[in-house]
């Protein structure tokens, strides 16, 4: 079927896309499906964005034809009355001069020496008015999908298997939206398993919720679910914050604490929404810095007492203590309160299980060293699901790997024998707290969003309101996943630097809330509609007989930081 025609080409252009008279019944094509025209020596690739019923004569349309024969009626619907639809084109294929021609050996020739790209590759020309258009069958799939890797989904209409590149995926940061109910979850778990699977990177995943490790429930199918640490055992590694610190019934790999020795200013300035500070407070602690050390002020400062005072016991006046805050603050030119009142809200982070001055070991050096040896780490957070513990355990831990692979790469750019980092992706939910205007340009993850990717570092942003993620972050998002979205804004932000939104945006409002999603991006060669995979036992056992050596290492360090000759598509 998917190689019989199913209308012809009457007009449109590049821009607002091309128009088709359907020959068949419209109920028999959907907004969404993959199309192919071909005209001449090229083939066109592009989904269908519109549907609009028309007429060669007004009145036929608007009086009823129930009064006429049945025969009429027909005659009525295939000609005087039909159906349009509108074939956004993506991609086109050359597939170059007539078979046995002395043109088609010589462009062959140059095909072979690299010297032709056939494609596919972005559409820059038109078709012959009256090209055939035809459903995609399974070969066109895989033809532009590939036919070999990590499966994302099937097409919506025929069921054809679309894989998503994933040596692509991890060279670009990437998004997974949806709204509340869609299943981000589930697709986020089934695009890491994914990268496990065919190891083209390290995996670090902030567990906010805990939903990532261990078995749980899907509340909706009332069905157990595997966690990572079920389906891929050691290579996955679970940390948990505090030390004896446990994932609801399970014990994890090991604890993570962070020294008073880790924390910088700016980390603490980051969490002035959280903590309540006011435009002083970057004040004292400008003044701590200079009063102690980097890396030492917090641990000095917190060993203050507030309130702390002397009395003169001849005259019975009272003045601040040596150990007190306020007697710091007027050596250092601070106001008292002002100072007392940073001391009280760092109390706060300061009384925290996994904060302390001298941890057991250095679990952030553990992580490293598991990133780097071929494990997966996720981060749950256990009891810990305040944004203040989010916002703060996310940042320092993600500062200071992202100043290891730094290191590691400019020691590998600088010296040959150096072997290249191994690719690096992080995992953060609620991305929004992370990645809004007001935070994305002083946080780790903005910078890694925009700068890291040359260092083999990427992210893996997950949020429900996309809308929230500053613009800058968002036009760096190479691939984007993303299910149901309500609010014409979260659509918006989804889209922010496509080309072709307008024609997607109807799409991605469109979808099924639950299991279809939309793949567009750096990670697939052209926006597709796709049913996604079930997070299932067949999808288990997939994963369970994966490779598990380095593939693909080779290829994503060699690309990374290249521009792809198809990048002004997306």
């Amino acid at each position: 079927m998917s190689n019989k025609p199913i209308g012809y080409i009457i007009g449109g252009g590049l821009k607002e896309g091309f128009r088709i008279r359907l020959t068949v019944p419209a109920d028999q094509v959907q907004e969404g499906s993959f199309v192919v025209s071909d005209s001449g020596r090229f083939r066109y690739y592009g989904l269908v964005t519109d549907l609009r019923l028309g007429s060669t004569d007004p009145r036929f349309a608007d009086e009823k034809s129930d009064r006429l024969q049945p025969t009429i009626q027909q005659a009525l619907l295939g000609k005087t009355l039909f159906t349009t639809l509108d074939m956004y084109p993506t991609l086109l294929l050359d597939r170059g001069p007539e078979l046995g021609s002395e043109a088609r050996e010589t462009w062959e020739t140059q095909v072979e020496r690299g010297l032709e790209n056939p494609g596919p590759k972005p559409v820059k020309t038109v078709p012959a008015h009256h090209a055939p258009v035809r459903q995609a069958g399974e070969a066109d799939v895989a033809e532009i999908f590939g036919k070999e890797g990590f499966t994302a989904g099937h097409t919506i209409e025929q069921g054809y298997p679309v894989r998503l590149d994933l040596e692509r995926f991890v060279q670009r940061s990437s998004g997974i939206f949806g709204a509340t109910g869609t299943g981000k979850s589930f697709l986020t778990r089934m695009v890491l398993a994914g990268l496990m699977c065919e190891n083209v990177a390290a995996a670090l995943v902030f567990d906010m919720h805990n939903e990532y490790a261990f078995d749980d429930t899907d509340t909706d199918r009332q069905v157990r679910v595997r966690g990572l640490k079920s389906i891929f055992g050691q290579r996955v590694q679970v940390a948990a914050l505090g030390k004896g610190a446990t994932v609801g019934t399970h014990t994890p790999d090991f604890t993570l604490e962070l020294p008073l020795s880790d924390f910088r200013t700016a980390d603490i300035t980051l969490l002035s929404s959280a903590l309540n500070l006011t435009d002083t407070a970057a004040v004292t602690l400008n003044a701590l810095v200079r009063a102690y050390t980097e890396g030492d002020w917090f641990a000095q400062f917190m060993k203050l007492v507030p309130g702390a005072v002397e009395t003169d016991l001849e005259t019975g006046k009272t003045t601040p203590a040596p150990n007190s805050v306020a007697y710091w603050a007027r050596r250092n030119n601070v106001h008292d309160s002002a100072a007392e009142a940073l001391h009280r809200k760092l109390k706060l982070i300061y009384d925290k299980p996994y904060v302390v001055e001298t941890p057991a070991s250095d679990a952030v050096r553990a992580i490293v060293d598991k990133l780097e040896n071929g494990r997966h780490v996720i981060l749950s957070f256990g009891g810990f699901e305040s944004d203040l513990d989010y916002l703060l355990v996310s940042n320092i831990l993600t500062r200071r790997i992202r100043e290891h692979w730094v290191r590691k790469t400019e020691q590998y750019k600088s010296l040959s024998e150096q072997p290249a980092p191994r690719p690096l992706l992080i995992a953060v939910e609620e991305a929004h707290k992370l990645l809004n205007p007001q935070m994305s340009g002083q946080t780790a993850f903005g910078t890694i969003a925009r700068e890291m990717r040359k260092y083999f570092v990427t992210l893996l942003v997950v949020d429900q309101r996309p809308s929230g993620i500053d613009d800058e972050v968002m036009s760096q998002l190479g691939t984007r996943i993303t299910g149901w979205l309500g609010d014409e804004d979260d659509i918006r932000a989804v889209l922010t630097g496509l080309a072709g939104r307008e024609q997607l945006r109807g799409m991605l409002a469109r979808l099924q809330e639950k299991e279809e999603v939309l793949l567009l991006g750096w990670g697939v060669k052209m926006p597709i509609p796709v049913r996604s995979r079930r997070y299932d036992e067949r999808f288990y056992a997939d994963m369970k007989n994966c490779s598990s050596d380095r593939k693909g290492f080779t290829t994503v360090s060699e690309n990374y930081g290249m521009e792809d000759a198809n990048d002004d598509l997306f």
